[in-house]
């Protein structure tokens, strides 16, 4: 059984016992998040959602907070001395690991 559900802009597909990393949620850690935003489930058939299917959660734990490594981001401009610019940044996440989807 699988799921696809809707977070942070982006559509993850999901199965129960899985873990996924994804934009970070303002929840601490142990704690239950439930989406809502499910569109397609599949069982023995697969029902699609227009554009989200309604009685159906996915429950998830989260089990950690972090941020990923960090990048670098280096902009300059050739032949011109004094225009480099060094810049990193590390994006914040949310480890979830599924528990049920509720069909």
């Amino acid at each position: 059984m699988y799921a696809v559900i809707e977070t942070g802009g982006k559509q993850l597909k999901v199965e129960v016992g899985q873990a996924i990393y994804v934009e970070k949620l303002d929840v601490a850690e142990g704690e239950t998040v439930v989406f809502d935003k499910v569109l397609v489930v599949s069982n023995k058939t697969t029902k699609f959602g227009a554009p989200y299917l309604k009685d159906v959660k996915v429950s998830a734990k989260v089990e950690k907070q972090g941020k990923e490594k960090k990048i670098v981001i280096f902009k300059y401009k050739p032949k011109k001395g004094s225009t480099r610019r060094k810049q990193g940044h590390r994006q914040p996440y949310t480890k979830l690991v599924i528990e049920a989807i509720e069909a």
